[in-house]
């Protein structure tokens, strides 16, 4: 296995940003990967694992060991007649693996095509999009422990998922690399989520009265793509913040003042969307040096001449932070991981 030195990984994160890893190394099993670890246990380095780079800000160069998690492989078991349990290794893209599954008729997925990414990262945040999330089809995840190089299983409950969270961003992290991820999908009997967003008018432009979980997914796609930039054109992570959680009592006091103000309520607290909070905030489509929030979709921050340094990027998403909390007493929480 090449460990390769002051290795640039600008190609290997989706906002483009500059940065250089002391050292780098691919893997492509296990065993490499444990190779890997070894090494950086002799060498005493920290470690950054990579997937899709899709959700990661690189702030300044890295010293210590990157692994580029490579892992391929899917395979199928079927559980009865109407479900089947698919098994995806860490390094495959999620989108393709998303499309591997409709080809195979397999329902479950649909609502989450074209979130960039891999597999092996799907579960950290428990990624979400359109009314559903990981957690509604997740059944198992294989990681390695990375203190013992022990494989262990983690079922639903042990995830502890969250919205965009789990124990691998909380208590777990740092100490686990996901090597494999198992989803339990439908064969026939799908259920059709189309009550989510603009799901609903995008079928009815497309005109499709009776949906399939394909004509989901390529409503999905339509959408994503009408307001979403592509990473390969120009550098983005998706959405930056996540969607915040409010108290209904603060919720309610806002809305005396805000009148338009969207909210999703769950019991006694309200979700609200991010990406109107940044608009209504002046940001939206506004530019500061390399860096700017998208001009279709606020909630993205981009990269908007390709020279844009992590730190410039870091810093325009605190002066978002800041002035949606002037404006509105509500504190965003990033959804990127900052190194």
């Amino acid at each position: 296995m090449p460990m390769q030195e002051n290795f640039s990984l600008k190609p290997y994160n989706t906002f483009g940003v500059e940065a250089k890893s002391k050292y780098f190394a691919e893997v492509n099993n296990i065993e490499e990967l444990k190779e890997a670890l070894n090494f950086s246990k002799s060498q005493n380095l920290n470690l950054l694992f990579l997937g899709g780079g899709s959700n990661i800000l690189l702030t300044k160069d890295f010293d210590g060991l990157t692994i580029q998690l490579n892992l391929k492989g899917i395979s199928e078991e079927i559980i009865n007649d109407n479900e089947v349990l698919v098994t995806a290794k860490a390094g495959e893209n999620w989108h393709e693996f998303v499309l591997y599954c409709l080809n195979k008729n397999f329902g479950g997925l649909e609502n989450l095509s074209l979130i960039p990414g891999n597999v092996g990262t799907s579960p950290m945040q428990n990624i979400g999009a359109y009314g559903t999330e990981i957690k509604d089809v997740f059944v198992k995840c294989l990681v390695l422990n990375l203190e013992t190089l022990e494989t262990e299983e983690f079922n639903l409950e042990k995830c502890r998922f969250g919205y965009r969270d789990s124990i691998f961003k909380q208590e777990g992290k740092g100490k686990y690399v996901i090597l494999e991820v198992s989803f339990k999908l439908t064969t026939k009997n799908h259920t059709i989520k189309t009550e989510y967003g603009a799901i609903t008018s995008e079928l009815q432009n497309l005109g499709i009265e009776n949906p399939t979980i394909q004509d989901i997914s390529k409503a999905v796609i339509n959408i994503r793509q009408s307001k979403l930039p592509n990473p390969k054109e120009i550098g983005n992570a998706g959405s930056f913040f996540k969607n915040p959680t409010i108290p209904l009592v603060q919720f309610e006091n806002l809305k005396q003042k805000f009148e338009n103000i969207p909210g999703y309520p769950n019991g006694d607290f309200v979700k609200v969307p991010a990406g109107w909070l940044i608009e209504q905030a002046g940001w939206k489509g506004k530019q500061i040096g390399n860096t700017a929030s998208h001009k279709l979709q606020a909630l993205v921050i981009i990269n908007a001449t390709d020279n844009a340094t992590g730190k410039e990027i870091f810093d325009f998403s605190t002066n978002i932070i800041n002035s949606v909390k002037e404006k509105f007493g509500i504190e965003l929480e990033r959804e990127v991981n900052i190194i």
